[in-house]
């Protein structure tokens, strides 16, 4: 089964298209085929002017149009595609995306925080892992911060806060929103036992790159503080130049680790798994379940 997921982000618009290999176990195998990504970075218009200017939404319709073309070459019959904080908080989002449908086909849904960590959490990576450990799985975007927590196997909470890496860059994140999340996260991860990290993002994803670490490593805590401490006192271009990031990488980076370290503390987690997962995996989870419900029903 081929299924295929567009994630319309802050900062990039992704189109994974994955292969779905059932075999003994519960959880088939997905295999990645195609993924794309183009960095829109739509936060910088609507955490500005809280609308999407009309070049960048002439640059959406160009990206979806491209998509629709993959998904046609590679004979994709099941599409899931979803637009967070950027599309939730600009004015002109219904245009847009309505254009967009009538243009492509394509119809893209605008999701809420709480709706994304839960497709974030569809990847269930966890499952993997130790089953009497804690865990808090934490994806950072241009826009907001998904954080999914459970323990002994059960779901103990799921947020959204809107902290995300273009929003500090605009200095758009009061102190009393950190304090909110501080705050949340200490009280409801209190009187847990041992908590460990799973964090998502093309960040945390490019740090897991840098370290070197075999695949099902974690990165730890001081790692992570190394790594802010070493970005941070380089300009962007010093970044480009040394660490060879694109610049839509080396601007948010530093921030990016920012949350991450600070949840990290906040939770008292002393290490993060980097799975290579993000909402696209997870929608792509997700849609498998919703068609494989439809055959079941037929």
């Amino acid at each position: 089964m081929r299924l295929a997921a567009i994630d319309i982000g802050s900062n990039a618009a992704r189109l994974l298209i994955s292969d779905v290999i059932p075999g003994p176990q519960p959880v088939p195998d997905f295999i990645k085929v195609v993924l794309v990504r183009v960095p829109l970075r739509l936060g910088f218009d609507v955490f500005d002017k809280g609308e999407i200017s009309s070049a960048k939404a002439d640059k959406i319709l160009k990206t979806i149009k491209a998509y629709r073309l993959l998904l046609d070459v590679y004979d994709v019959k099941h599409l899931k595609a979803c637009a967070t904080s950027a599309m939730r908080d600009a004015m002109n989002a219904t245009d847009i995306l309505k254009r967009v449908k009538d243009e492509t086909g394509i119809k893209i849904n605008i999701i809420s925080g709480q709706d994304e960590a839960s497709f974030i959490y569809e990847n269930h990576v966890a499952e993997n892992l130790n089953k009497e450990e804690s865990y808090l799985y934490i994806d950072v975007g241009g826009g907001s911060t998904e954080l999914t927590f459970f323990s002994d196997g059960k779901l103990v909470f799921k947020e959204s806060f809107n902290i995300g890496t273009i929003r500090l860059l605009k200095n758009q994140v009061p102190e009393a929103l950190w304090n909110n999340m501080r705050d949340f996260i200490r009280k409801k991860t209190k009187g847990y036992h041992h908590v460990t990290a799973i964090g998502s993002g093309g960040n945390i994803n490019k740090v897991f790159s840098l370290s070197k670490r075999k695949e099902g490593k974690p990165l730890s805590l001081e790692l992570l503080r190394d790594y802010y401490k070493e970005f941070n006192n380089l300009t962007v271009s010093d970044r480009i130049v040394m660490y060879k990031f694109h610049e839509d990488r080396a601007d948010v980076i530093v921030p990016a680790l920012l949350i991450y370290i600070n949840i990290l503390r906040w939770a008292d987690a002393e290490e993060i798994y980097v799975p290579k997962i993000g909402l696209a995996d997870g929608l792509i989870h997700a849609l498998y379940e919703e068609v494989r419900m439809k055959e079941i029903e037929i």
